[in-house]
């Protein structure tokens, strides 16, 4: 199942081409309202999800590296050894492990994630995530819905 690795590199590629068009085309902590509800607002996150950690000091950088790159290894190892009727969790994988990779090439190139899709509320804003954070998101998603059985019907 290593084929899917092509969604993996798409994810990588997305991810990385959007993070480097924001860095290019704003400033840091710019804000550009594109419709209700949406902004494209740029931030460096030093932490993880919903910037855990993100004022740590520095040695969460490389904690949240390895993590990536470990769980990267697992990923592909997980893929590898899929059947091939198990696309639907094929799929989720590959989104993840895209995922993991995009975020992991910031937090070795930068020290922080390059984040940039701001969903809000009046006054409420969902902490900013990018393209990485979404297939990462979507993956586990797909994953769940796998584990309860929705991968069968589709497959």
């Amino acid at each position: 199942m290593l084929k899917w690795l092509w969604l993996s590199g798409l994810v990588v590629a997305l991810d990385q081409i959007s993070k480097l068009a924001v860095v290019k085309a704003m400033n840091l902590y710019e804000s550009i309202p594109l419709i209700p509800y949406f902004n494209l607002t740029y931030v460096h996150n030093t932490g993880a999800a919903f910037s855990f950690l993100s004022d740590a000091g520095g040695w969460q950088r490389w904690l949240f590296a390895i993590l990536a790159a470990a769980i990267s290894i697992i990923l592909i190892i997980w893929l590898a050894k899929l059947q091939k009727h198990e696309t639907l969790l094929a799929a989720s994988l590959a989104l993840i492990l895209g995922g993991a990779i995009g975020n992991l090439i910031d937090r070795i190139a930068y020290g922080y994630v390059i984040d940039f899709l701001d969903v809000y509320y009046q006054s409420w804003h969902w902490p900013a995530f990018n393209i990485a954070d979404s297939a990462i998101t979507l993956g586990v998603i797909l994953m769940l819905l796998e584990s309860v059985g929705v991968g069968k019907a589709i497959e």
